[in-house]
C-alpha cells in the first residue's frame, strides 16, 4: 500500500493594511509565515509590484484599504503560477523599500513595503515635522519644545477597556499640549507625530534635532500587569537600571515598539554603532540633571490635576529618551489598563487639564533656566508664582536659582512663612 504524504499548509496572505506618514505610505501584508518576495517598479503608468513567492490569498483578503491614500489610485492582487502578486497603482513614481518582520503580539509575520514620495510629490501638511522649517539660531528666538505622541500606525500602544487605544489618546493630549505651550510668549512647540503613522525611536529624536528643539517631551498612557495600578508618572533616562519594577516593565514594553511598529533593517544606517554609543553617552551626561529638573516641574503640576503613581521622577532605559542634544522626559498620563483612568483619559476636559499641567511645568522650568539666545534669556522678567501644598521658601529659591534672602526681600516677607494660594514674585536670577 502506498503512503500518501499529507498536503503542506499553504503560505497565506491573510490581510493588507495601510498607513500614511508625511513622507511615505506603508503597505503591510499579514502572512501566515515568513515571506520570500521581490519588489519592483513599473512606469507608464506608475506601478509598484510585490510578488510573494508560494503564497495565495486568504478568504478575507481585501484591497479596499487604499481608497484614501495620497497619489495611490488603488491596490489589487491576483494569483500567479509561483505565488501571489500585489500591485499598487500610483499617480507618481514611488521609491519602495521592503522588509519582513517577525511575529510580535498582536501581529504575526508581516511583509512591509514603504513607498516613499518623490520630492516633487510630497503633499503632507506644512505643520508636519517632515516639512517643518529648521529654526534659525539667532538672538531672541522662541524656546522650542518637541512634543512626541507615542506609538502610532502599526503600533497601537496599550489597549484599554471599551476599545480605548493609547496611540489615539496620546495624540489628542499631545495636540492640546502644543496649543497650550504656544499660548505663552517666548515659546513655540511642534508635534513629532501628527497623524496615525509610526516613527522609529531614532526618527523621533532626529526630527526634534532638525528643529533644534530645547526639550523633548514624549507622551504616553501605558498599561501594567495589574489593572489596579493607576496614576501619572514622569520618567527620565537611566543607563544604570530602573528606579522601580513599574519603570523597568514599562521601559521594556516601550523599547519593543520598533519591532511592533515596523522598523526594518533597511531603515537603519548607523555607520559605527560602537563609536555612536560612546559619543551618545558622553553627550547625554550633561542633559540628565536638566531632564530631572524639568521632570520635577511637570510632575508637580500634574499632581494638581490628577493622581500620581509616584511622587518623584523615575528613571528607566527608554530608547526614545536617548537624545544627545536636549533634555528629554517621558510623561505617563495614566494607566489605560485601569478602567477608571481609561475613561478619564478619553475625556476632552481631562486631556486639557493634563495638557495645561505639562505645558505649565515645561514653561516653569524654561523661565527659570532659559536657553541661551532665546527671548526668555534676553528679556527675562519676574515670574509670578502661586504657592502650592508642600512649598517652602528654600525649595522655591533653589528651584528658580535665587537665594532665599532675595526671594523674601522682593516679596517683603519678614519670615519663611507662606500659605497655599499666596502669589509671590521670583526676582531675576
Amino acid at each position: 500500500m502506498a503512503l500518501v504524504a499529507p498536503p503542506s499548509v499553504a503560505h497565506v496572505i491573510q490581510s493588507v493594511r495601510t498607513h500614511e506618514a508625511p513622507d511615505y505610505i506603508r503597505v503591510v501584508l499579514d502572512t501566515s509565515e515568513a515571506s520570500k518576495f521581490s519588489v519592483f517598479e513599473l512606469d507608464n503608468p506608475h506601478r509598484i509590484v510585490i510578488d510573494v513567492k508560494g503564497a495565495k490569498a486568504g478568504r478575507r483578503l481585501s484591497f479596499k484599504t487604499a481608497n484614501k491614500l495620497t497619489h495611490v489610485e488603488g491596490l489589487r492582487g491576483g494569483r500567479r503560477e509561483d505565488g501571489y502578486r500585489v500591485v499598487v497603482d500610483a499617480e507618481v513614481g514611488f521609491k519602495p523599500k521592503s522588509f519582513t518582520l517577525q511575529p510580535i503580539a498582536p501581529y504575526g509575520h508581516r511583509l512591509v513595503t514603504d513607498l516613499y514620495f518623490p520630492s516633487s510629490a510630497k503633499t503632507a501638511p506644512t505643520t508636519t515635522p517632515a516639512q517643518a522649517t529648521v529654526a534659525p539660531v539667532v538672538g531672541s528666538r522662541d524656546v522650542m519644545i518637541a512634543v512626541d505622541a507615542g506609538h502610532g500606525g502599526e503600533d497601537p500602544g496599550a489597549l484599554g477597556p471599551r476599545k480605548t487605544v493609547e496611540k489615539k489618546v496620546v495624540l489628542q493630549i499631545a495636540r492640546r499640549t502644543v496649543n497650550e505651550i504656544k499660548k505663552q510668549k517666548g515659546f513655540d512647540a511642534f508635534l513629532i507625530r501628527d497623524g496615525d503613522y509610526y516613527l522609529g525611536h531614532r526618527q523621533r529624536t532626529a526630527l526634534a534635532r532638525e528643529k533644534r528643539a530645547d526639550l523633548f517631551v514624549s507622551i504616553h498612557a501605558d498599561a501594567f500587569k495589574q489593572s489596579s495600578v493607576s496614576g501619572a508618572s514622569v520618567y527620565t533616562l537611566s543607563d544604570r537600571g530602573a528606579t522601580s519594577e513599574t519603570a523597568k516593565w514599562l521601559a521594556e514594553r516601550e523599547n519593543q515598539s520598533d519591532m511592533l511598529g515596523g522598523v526594518g533593517d533597511v531603515s537603519l544606517d548607523d555607520k559605527d554603532p560602537m563609536l555612536a554609543q560612546v559619543l551618545l553617552d558622553l553627550s547625554m551626561d550633561g542633559n540628565r540633571s536638566q531632564s530631572i529638573q524639568v521632570g520635577d516641574a511637570v510632575l508637580r503640576n500634574m499632581g494638581k490635576v490628577t493622581k500620581l503613581h509616584k511622587k518623584q521622577v523615575e528613571q528607566a532605559a527608554f530608547l526614545v529618551l536617548k537624545s544627545p542634544d536636549m533634555p528629554s522626559i517621558l510623561v505617563e498620563t495614566g494607566f489605560i489598563s485601569n478602567p477608571g483612568e481609561a475613561r478619564k483619559l478619553s475625556q476632552a476636559s481631562h486631556q486639557l487639564k493634563l495638557a495645561k499641567a505639562i505645558a505649565g511645568g515645561v514653561q516653569e522650568f524654561m523661565r527659570a533656566n532659559p536657553p541661551p539666545a532665546t527671548w526668555l534669556a534676553e528679556r527675562r522678567e519676574e515670574i509670578r508664582y502661586t504657592i502650592g501644598r508642600g512649598d517652602t521658601i528654600s525649595e522655591i529659591a533653589v528651584r528658580y536659582g535665587v537665594t532665599s534672602a532675595a526671594l523674601k526681600k522682593r516679596n517683603r516677607l519678614a519670615s519663611d512663612r507662606i500659605r497655599v494660594g499666596q502669589t509671590i514674585y521670583i526676582p531675576r536670577g
